[in-house]
């Protein structure tokens, strides 16, 4: 389901070099990412980076899921 939270997302090549963040601010969708996976929750998260509202962070989580939802998935080789 897309809930059009995803539009807070942005890639913008003059800011993070490009990586997905959000509304062209200098918070990564990686980072959100990072700070959920360590078991942060979306209040600390948000009281540590005010600019951070829980629309953004709902859109992170909708962001990565849309990456995943791929066709398939090929093993690289090192």
């Amino acid at each position: 389901m897309h809930s059009g939270l995803i539009n807070r997302i942005t890639i913008n090549p003059d800011i993070c070099h490009g990586k997905p963040s959000i509304r062209n601010q200098r918070y990564t969708v990686e980072l959100v990412l990072d700070l959920l996976s360590s078991g942060m929750t979306q209040a600390e998260i948000i009281n540590d980076y005010p600019n951070i509202e829980r629309e953004d962070i709902l859109a992170c989580l909708e962001f990565a899921s849309q990456l995943i939802k791929v066709k398939s998935i090929y093993k690289a080789s090192a």
